[in-house]
């Protein structure tokens, strides 16, 4: 690995047509991931891959011109100080804000590489491509803007906020909502029938953890085989899957966690406390992410919750 104040005047301009054809081919793939449930800005992103596609031609004519027709392979992990960028095939299914966030630190990148190349450049010719360059990467944030307010009236703009918000629901929140719904309501019965049954504290710990850890590690499989998401649209079934068992776990671990305290009577109403907290959370997720009623909501999470820690407190004093 190279250091960027190494590099020569011809190893510069091989690098940045590099990068610009790194950067259209990644824009390439933003409008691609982006086609199905995204149109309008998949419009977007072919027009920033054009302006890419537009700089990577001014650059291969200016090599040739000043270096002959074989241009170096060089490339952004060939030299220390640029920023790793997450492949796009691993960030699949895409997301409409992280796909912007995303386009936004490239141009920022892009456009300090050029400014730090035009400073160190000695050329007439290639100093001032460079900072013609460094000077439209700046505007671009400007040309992004412009763009989406063309191809993104204020109606479509809101569908596919609205689509976004459905993608998230469907990938990240019902799967935890499914699984902190699990983990908080099916492991009050073997928490709190240990406690009841042992009356000691580290007792109804280890029954806790045990179970939560459990129920997580068998409800991420479970969500993950469930669907692969290629019809549904419901993401990487092992993204999915780690999602439900880690809320799993935690739905599971909030309640358990209180019997770290030696005192039992005290330990027990921390415990009863979060427990109504934990049910309180369910019930607002349902409300405001599956449009559920709230007090609804309310009465299907609570009547389930009570059910079960009833049950374990009967079975725990029996």
């Amino acid at each position: 690995m190279r250091s960027f104040d190494s590099l020569s005047e011809r190893e510069i301009l091989a690098l940045a047509i590099s990068l610009e054809e790194e950067d259209e081919r990644v824009y390439s793939e933003y409008a691609e991931g982006l086609r199905e449930n995204f149109p309008a800005s998949t419009a977007v992103f072919e027009g920033m891959r054009e302006e890419e596609s537009g700089h990577r031609r001014r650059l291969i004519e200016l090599f040739r011109q000043k270096y002959g027709e074989h241009i170096p392979l060089i490339r952004r992990q060939d030299v220390r100080g640029f920023v790793h960028r997450k492949p796009v095939w691993l960030m699949q299914p895409l997301g409409l804000d992280t796909v912007r966030d995303q386009a936004a630190a490239m141009e920022v990148e892009s456009r300090r590489f050029y400014e730090k190349a035009a400073a160190r450049a000695q050329d007439p010719g290639v100093r001032q491509l460079l900072d013609d360059l460094a000077q439209e990467e700046r505007h671009h944030e400007n040309r992004a803007e412009e763009l989406e307010k063309r191809e993104l009236q204020p109606d479509i703009k809101r569908q596919e906020d609205e689509s976004n918000r459905r993608l998230f629901v469907l990938q990240v929140v019902q799967p935890g909502l499914a699984g902190l719904m699990d983990g908080s309501v099916s492991t009050l019965a073997p928490v709190f029938a240990a406690a009841f049954a042992t009356k000691n504290s580290w007792d109804a710990f280890l029954v806790g953890l045990a179970a939560s850890v459990g129920a997580g590690i068998s409800m991420g499989f479970a969500e993950a085989l469930s669907d692969d998401g290629s019809l549904t649209g419901r993401g990487h079934p092992w993204a999915r899957g780690f999602i439900c068992g880690l809320m799993t776990s935690v739905g599971g671990i909030g309640h358990t966690l209180p019997f770290l305290i030696p005192d039992f009577r005290i330990a027990m109403i921390a415990a009863i406390v979060v427990v109504v907290l934990e049910l309180g959370v369910i019930s607002w997720i349902r409300h405001r992410y599956m449009d559920t009623p709230p007090l609804s909501a309310a009465l299907q999470v609570g009547l389930g919750g009570v059910l079960v820690f009833l049950t374990g407190i009967l079975i725990g004093s029996s």
